[in-house]
């Protein structure tokens, strides 16, 4: 990521470089004009943005409140419709009766009791059928308030309903059928409309249902008021997911999408809990608000259009930049004309730096008086030509020395060059008589040479050291019938760190050199293994299957390898064939680590005879060269 935006900045950058001081300085007064412009700009658009969307939330969430509290209203009148019906005596005696009314007993109840049910009807119109269903078949029905339940049996909400155990239910409908099978004065059956359903339940026996309907039109006004608003849009969801609303009023252009698109953010926002958020249709914002009406199991929900103060932010934002582009260009005209004044006497020195580096060495800087900062560039611009001067001479001294030194190291290049040229063509020719095993001990031993040779530095990464000791490792198995087989047991991410050059070879030569002295055809095995240690270090354990070291002989070589720093060291060696070898290699890796990396870190050797030995190399945890690796709390020297 850094090097693509620094890729991208290139030729900007170069594009400046190349241009006068006086257009640089206009271009930084741009940016720094231009930048500030436009976060300020950002940060204004996005507060008046949240502001309306704000505004709008809450117009939204106080239409919905206040077409609650109607809906509210209405549920009360709608309950004590159906508590009166209950409350009638005279009326549940009728649902109840045991033999066959007679016509005077008829007469008596519509005069009375049913005539009291049509006025209370009438003095409240937004109730659209206040009905009564019973499933005593003795009973006559009454026109428009008493009726047999059969009439309604096929309806979807009747087995419920039948079911509610005295309790009620609220059951929301796209059409009012017309039970009575006849043409009235009543409503179309197109429009749709809520019920209030309740069973009659006398000691625990279905008597009927109580059904008192309104038009949702009554009952919500704001979602089937018939006003073709563009602004918003409101719809009631029932208890099953069915939506009602205006198919009149469209503020979409696109019901089907719109009703599809409210279904999905409604169930984002039941899983959220939230109530409200915004969503797109056809590239148009939109604001949805859900809020729950408890009674009846219903949600109202508010659909409102955000393209007005949207259209509003995006011409205040492009008067905005215009205003900005304006002032930018007037501050970039009057900068230049001042810079022009400015720089007039640095155009002047810049001119006598010119012909300095023509060759022109006797040119001095023009006296400059007054010019402020430019008059002390050109003093100083004087000083430092004479200072030139003086140096040519020790220059040119300087120069032979050099060239003497890039001879030598040329003729270096040259001896090593034509060795590892020759070791090539003594490979070339091993090929071409096909002694492919004296081809690849050719290649090790180059590789060997070459590592050797590139002395650069005291630190190599361990990956390179560890194809040093497999170079190592190609060529002495040449001496072996039974080859000595290596085992790496190194995390990807270890190759990366520092070590010591040739700080594992000498470890490794010392397995291959005395681990085995008698021969044999026993499987030969040595095995490197780096882990952490404590926080900030490593262990490195170079282990063999070989003869093993008595105790007592590992006690002298654990302390003649610490012994660092003292005039004679007792020189102990394995005597794994017989012979005592010096442990002059492991001293010396030993000491190479005090020097470098301090007193916590070194060489311990831990052996069981006849089983194995084992040197273990404590080192901190350093990367030679940075990136690319995930190693907690790891240095990085590069």
């Amino acid at each position: 990521m850094k090097q693509r935006m620094i890729s991208a900045w290139q030729p900007i950058i170069y594009w400046l470089k190349r241009r006068s001081m006086q257009s640089r300085l206009v271009t930084a007064y741009i940016v720094i004009i231009l930048i500030p412009s436009i976060i300020i700009s950002n940060y204004f658009f996005n507060e008046i943005s949240k502001t309306y969307t704000r505004d709008a939330l809450k117009q939204s969430q106080f239409m919905l409140e206040l077409e609650k509290f109607h809906i509210q209203k209405q549920i009360e009148v709608m309950e004590s419709a159906a508590q009166i019906t209950l409350l009638d005596q005279e009326l549940m005696d009728y649902l109840m009766l045991d033999e066959e009314p007679g016509i005077v007993d008829l007469l008596e109840l519509t005069r009375g009791t049913f005539a009291d049910f049509t006025r209370i009807q009438f003095n409240n119109p937004s109730i659209l059928h206040w009905r009564l269903f019973g499933n005593n078949p003795l009973i006559h029905e009454i026109w428009p308030i008493v009726f047999q339940e059969k009439r309604i049996e096929n309806e979807a909400w009747f087995a419920e309903a039948k079911a509610l155990g005295g309790t009620e239910m609220w059951v929301f409908q796209e059409t009012d059928r017309d039970i009575m099978k006849r043409y009235t004065s009543e409503p179309s059956a197109d429009q749709p409309k809520v019920s209030l359903l309740r069973e009659i339940n006398k000691g625990g026996r279905h008597v009927g249902l109580i059904s008192i309907d309104m038009l949702l039109k009554e009952f919500s006004p704001k979602t089937f008021a018939g006003i073709g608003d563009v602004e918003y849009q409101m719809m009631i969801m029932d208890r099953s997911g069915a939506l009602f609303m205006d198919e009149s009023r469209n503020i979409s252009g696109d019901n089907g999408a719109m009703i599809g698109e409210v279904r999905r953010q409604f169930v984002l926002l039941q899983q959220s809990g939230k109530e409200t958020s915004e969503f797109k249709i056809n590239d148009r914002s939109y604001l949805i608000t859900a809020s729950p009406v408890e009674r009846v199991g219903a949600h109202l929900i508010n659909v409102l259009s955000m393209e007005e103060p949207l259209n509003h932010i995006s011409q205040l934002k492009k008067q905005i930049i215009a205003a900005n582009i304006v002032l930018i260009l007037v501050l970039s005209i009057i900068t230049y004309f001042l810079n022009s004044m400015i720089l007039k006497g640095l155009r002047r020195l810049t001119d006598a730096m010119k012909k300095v580096r023509r060759g022109e060495l006797n040119t001095t800087a023009p006296r400059l008086e007054g010019s402020g900062e430019v008059g002390e560039l050109a003093h100083h611009f004087n000083k430092l030509l004479q200072t030139i001067n003086e140096l040519i001479a020790q220059g040119v001294r300087k120069q032979a020395i050099t060239k003497e030194a890039e001879l030598r190291t040329l003729y270096s290049q040259i001896d090593s060059h034509f060795l590892y040229n020759t070791l090539e063509n003594i490979k070339m020719l091993a090929e071409i008589e096909n002694q492919r095993t004296i081809s690849d001990v050719l290649t090790s031993l180059g590789g060997m040479m070459r590592y050797n040779f590139k002395w650069t530095g005291e630190y190599v990464k361990l990956k390179d050291e560890i194809r040093h000791i497999e170079n190592y490792i190609e060529i002495m198995n040449i001496r072996f019938d039974e080859p000595v087989v290596l085992s790496l047991d190194i995390p990807a991410y270890f190759m990366e760190l520092e070590v010591l050059k040739m700080s594992l070879q000498p470890l490794v030569e010392n397995s291959v050199k005395y681990s085995w002295p008698d021969g044999g055809s026993q499987e030969r095995e040595i095995k490197i293994t780096v882990k952490d240690w404590e926080d900030s270090g490593v262990v490195i354990t170079v282990a063999d299957n070989g003869i093993g070291i008595d105790e007592l002989l590992v006690s002298r070589i654990n302390a003649s390898i610490v012994a660092a720093g003292l005039q004679e060291r007792e020189r102990v060696g394995f005597e794994r064939s017989g012979e005592k070898t010096e442990g002059i290699g492991l001293r010396n890796v030993h000491e190479r680590i005090l020097l470098y990396y301090g007193k916590p870190y070194g060489l311990e050797v831990f052996s069981v005879q006849g089983q194995f030995t084992e040197v273990v190399m404590k080192i901190p945890k350093v990367l030679l060269t940075g990136g690319g690796m995930d190693i907690e709390k790891a240095v990085d020297r590069g």
